[in-house]
């Protein structure tokens, strides 16, 4: 005899007064992921800063300075980035005869995949625009101060999608299992895997693993190694992970591999690559 854990939780966080604007959970915990992100970037970039010899005073502004600079073009490149990757990857049946559409960003409808990329076009643009930093402040430098946070606000954006209800597993019966009232996407009341927690919780672990990393070995770790984790942890378990998703698309109904594995090999030979780079480099 099998049980399971009914959830259908309320998706709004509050409403504004007089505006009669919904603030929903998904939005609070996507901004409390970046805000968290923000200040660990800060802490992380004045260390590296201050083991350059650089004075703590000088650090800390200089720190302060490039992280408001870079969050800007994070968020923008991963809002961008993950609207255009769900509209492409996911949804374009839809979208080439609604274009408009494209704009309505709060009706939901973003890809991490997508984002992933907003995320790593927008990073080249503000290294070339900061060029010139001293001391340098390199593409895989950037990649290796931005990954730990980027782990903490993928935990948050996933436990987001869960009280949104949205990407869905397929039916269970283990004990596990839950039944989602009002899914987005899946068969309501079905018990489910709930692998919105099974990447939340596993991405928190991988945050906790690049910061225990990061504190244990900064001195002499290897350039591309905290990026060359991040990537092979993250879209490795994600390649996994797809095939307890409901299908997300056309596509995934009609082949043995889905859309979300076909975008994560890229990504998991990239960390492959940085991690045999790093750890060379770190030997020699």
């Amino acid at each position: 005899m099998f049980s399971f854990f009914v959830w259908d939780p309320d998706r709004v966080f509050f409403v504004i007064p007089y505006l009669h604007h919904r603030i929903m959970w998904y939005g609070v915990l996507f901004a409390f992921g970046f805000i968290v992100g923000y200040f660990l970037v800060r802490k992380i970039l004045t260390s590296f800063l201050t083991h350059r010899d650089i004075p703590v005073e000088i650090a800390e502004k200089e720190a302060l300075r490039l992280t408001d600079q870079g969050i800007v073009y994070i968020v923008v490149g991963a809002l961008v980035g993950a609207r255009l990757g769900h509209v492409f990857f996911y949804s374009w049946d839809y979208f080439k005869h609604h274009p408009l559409d494209i704009f309505k960003i709060w009706e939901g409808g973003l890809a991490s995949h997508g984002g992933a990329i907003g995320i790593l076009m927008a990073l080249i643009i503000f290294v070339w625009i900061h060029r010139n930093t001293k001391p340098p402040i390199t593409f895989i430098l950037t990649l290796d101060l931005i990954v730990i946070p980027t782990a903490f606000a993928a935990f948050c954006i996933r436990i987001g999608n869960f009280i949104n209800q949205e990407i869905t597993g397929i039916p269970t019966s283990l004990p596990w299992g839950v039944a989602f009232l009002h899914p987005i996407d899946g068969l309501p009341g079905v018990p489910v895997h709930p692998v919105q927690l099974y990447e939340a919780f596993f991405y928190l672990l991988v945050f906790l693993f690049l910061v225990c990393l990061w504190q244990k070995d900064r001195q002499s770790l290897g350039r591309g190694i905290l990026a060359g984790w991040f990537f092979f942890l993250v879209f490795g378990f994600r390649f996994w992970v797809e095939y307890l998703k409901t299908p997300q698309n056309t596509f995934d109904n009609n082949g043995w591999i889905k859309m979300g594995q076909i975008l994560s090999i890229p990504f998991i030979l990239v960390g492959i690559y940085l991690l045999i780079n790093g750890y060379a480099r770190k030997k020699r």
